[in-house]
């Protein structure tokens, strides 16, 4: 996302088992179950256990939650589990789109669960990370952080007036938990990173960044790796919670526009990848931090989580609207592919295909080698286009969305681009079943 001159815009299941104790919900260290945790395992590769239909898919039910879903569906026993800004965590079936229960929390769940030992773990904007049973949705225990905030900076992205504090608007998404060695480990609106026992919520450790943490950790080998909104990429040891290294990345003084973290890391090997809004996608070294490459996308966010196989880097960026793929080993381009509209949400690859959603409210799925687009999917929102909120060609009407750039001109307009069925939310593949949430508050299953 960058600052324009007149206005500011925005945004066949293989099931890999987990080794559990006799005793409580010990976890041995190692990748949790495919598809049960954001990004498809706990390195966040995005790689999906499904294989993405490469024709155009049909909507096999749809389900209805009370407010937009930021959340990113994950997948446990024929049951997918979603969180909703309406405050609840949704257990869903799979098959024909009920609902199994519903959990209530006390705030928007803006974060994506994860699965593990007959629990899923989500955390709130209440400020506290929920454990409830996966088969009945009864709350098993809760841990309270600090509290929860959005990210905040005095004149953010050029807002006025200048000397006001502002939260950003586009800081939409939670930190999702990630389960590895009896742990959850989390980040939060207070600053920490968090540990906790997944049998019982007791606090194991917590580590105090310079600012907000609602990137997801990605677990690989022992380390945590998460980003801050304090601009710094740190590796943590995962039973302990001790610094091993970080990486500092750009700072932006003037409007803290060209800062921070919302992209999730991605481990692969021996190198961390990942996205920042200080407009590049970054390679580091997973022992020491170095940095090995980074790509530059010209003054674009990136918030996208990246994707990662096969020796290549899939991500998309905000502003530009561009689906990259670079080479793994050097970060050189492979391919790019322009789209209609800012993309948050993170790509996920099924089958030999790159599934991509956009604001704008369409689902794109493009062949992974080459990038061209083979279907794309709209919701209702976006094809009535309440408000004239996009152009023809599906681009968004910024003058109308954001006519000014007073602060409150700001929220309406993030608000009128949701309004539109976003995703935000990042496609969960089961089989040849593509589950995704949209900011139109509803789930889709489409196949």
């Amino acid at each position: 996302m960058t600052l324009r001159r007149t206005h500011l815009v925005g945004p066949v299941l293989t099931v890999a088992l987990m080794a559990l104790a006799a005793a409580g919900l010990t976890i041995a260290w190692g990748p949790a179950v495919a598809q049960s945790t954001f990004r498809g395992d706990a390195a966040h590769t995005g790689v999906q256990a499904g294989e993405a239909p490469r024709v155009q898919p049909h909507v096999r039910w749809t389900f209805p939650t009370g407010d937009r879903v930021v959340s990113s569906p994950a997948w446990a026993d024929g049951t997918v589990y979603v969180g909703s800004d309406d405050g609840n965590l949704y257990a869903i079936d799979a098959a024909s789109g009920r609902q199994r229960w519903m959990h209530r929390t006390g705030g928007p769940v803006s974060g994506s669960p994860a699965v593990a030992g007959g629990r899923v773990y989500v955390v709130s904007y209440d400020g506290r990370l929920h454990a409830v049973d996966a088969a009945t949705g009864e709350l098993q225990w809760k841990f309270a952080t600090g509290g929860e905030r959005r990210f905040e900076a005095k004149g953010l992205h050029g807002m006025r007036p200048s000397t006001q504090t502002f939260s950003d608007p586009f800081d939409v998404y939670l930190s999702s938990p990630v389960v590895a060695g009896g742990l959850v480990i989390f980040g939060s609106g207070d600053g920490h990173v968090y540990a906790v026992e997944a049998a019982s919520g007791a606090l194991r450790w917590r580590f105090a960044t310079g600012d907000v943490v609602h990137a997801s950790p990605a677990y690989a080998d022992g380390r945590v790796f998460v980003g801050s909104w304090d601009g710094k990429l740190y590796a943590l040891d995962a039973a302990s919670g001790r610094e091993l290294w970080h990486a500092q990345t750009g700072l932006d003084p003037l409007m803290a526009n060209q800062q921070g973290f919302q992209s999730s890391p991605a481990v692969v090997g021996d190198t961390v990848y990942t996205g920042c809004r200080d407009a590049n996608l970054y390679a580091f070294d997973v022992q020491s931090g170095q940095e090995r490459w980074r790509f530059s996308t010209g003054m674009s966010w990136v918030i996208s989580s990246p994707a990662v196989q096969a020796g290549r880097v899939y991500f998309s960026t905000s502003d530009s609207s561009l689906v990259h793929a670079v080479e793994a080993a050097t970060g050189k381009p492979v391919w790019q592919q322009q789209a209609s509209a800012y993309m948050f949400a993170s790509p996920s690859l099924a089958g030999g295909v790159l599934l991509q959603g956009e604001l704008n409210g369409s689902l794109q799925a493009r062949d992974a080698g080459s990038g061209a687009l083979l279907w794309e999917f709209q919701t209702e929102a976006a094809r009535v286009n309440a408000g004239w909120g996009l152009t023809s060609e599906r681009r968004f009407n910024s003058p109308m969305l954001y006519p000014s750039g007073w602060h409150d001109a700001m929220a309406i307009g993030a608000a009128k681009q949701s309004a539109l069925g976003s995703f935000f939310s990042t496609p969960l593949v089961v089989g040849r079943t593509i589950y995704v949430g949209s900011a139109d508050g509803r789930v889709y299953a489409l196949e």
